[in-house]
């Protein structure tokens, strides 16, 4: 891929990852969902504190452990209908929530050429939730996702959720990363 290909693409996947940040963010949640593939994982292992040689026991498993969030699409519908109903106990009245995305690094795309069809992506987050008058958390972390070009444009295929921190503060996890 020639440098200007690149800069390209990575203008396109920031462009994509900041329009998704502004989907959750006016509460789009429907229009959300439709930047996720069919197949997609979404998921967010929980990490611990351990001794600086086992670092290998720093988070928990994919598809072993217990996690934070391990979903499929359809999870992530039967969320977002929860939500829309009105009655959900944690979002009623809903939560004033703004995500940040930063350090946006495409690691590589294949097969290499101007559009790609698969290309994964790093980025680092911050997501600020107000709820009711004094309810305030910050979640800072990183995100591993995988895009795939369908019928000319990106979908979210596969995301991994990293939080800094070990022990969660929030309240509850109903908002999306």
């Amino acid at each position: 891929m020639s440098d200007v290909d690149r800069l390209l693409v990575k203008s396109e996947v920031e462009e994509f990852l900041y329009r998704e940040a502004e989907l959750l963010d006016e509460r789009r949640y429907q229009d959300w969902l439709e930047l996720f593939t069919e197949d997609v994982r979404y998921w967010m292992p929980m990490r611990r504190n351990v001794p600086h040689d086992e670092s290998e026991r720093e988070f928990t498993r994919e598809g072993a452990d217990v996690n934070w969030f391990d979903e499929g699409k359809d999870t992530l519908a039967r969320r977002v209908q929860q939500i829309l109903t009105g009655i959900h106990w944690a979002e009623e009245p809903p939560s004033r929530i703004c995500h940040m995305i930063s350090n946006v690094q495409v690691l590589r795309a294949s097969p290499d050429g101007p559009a790609p069809s698969e290309i994964a992506v790093k980025s680092r987050f911050l997501v600020y939730r107000n709820r009711v008058e004094t309810e305030t958390d910050v979640l800072v972390g990183k995100r591993e996702d995988l895009l795939r070009r369908v019928n000319g444009t990106f979908k979210i295929a596969r995301r991994k959720i990293i939080l800094d921190q070990s022990v969660l503060l929030a309240k509850n996890l109903t908002f999306f990363f």
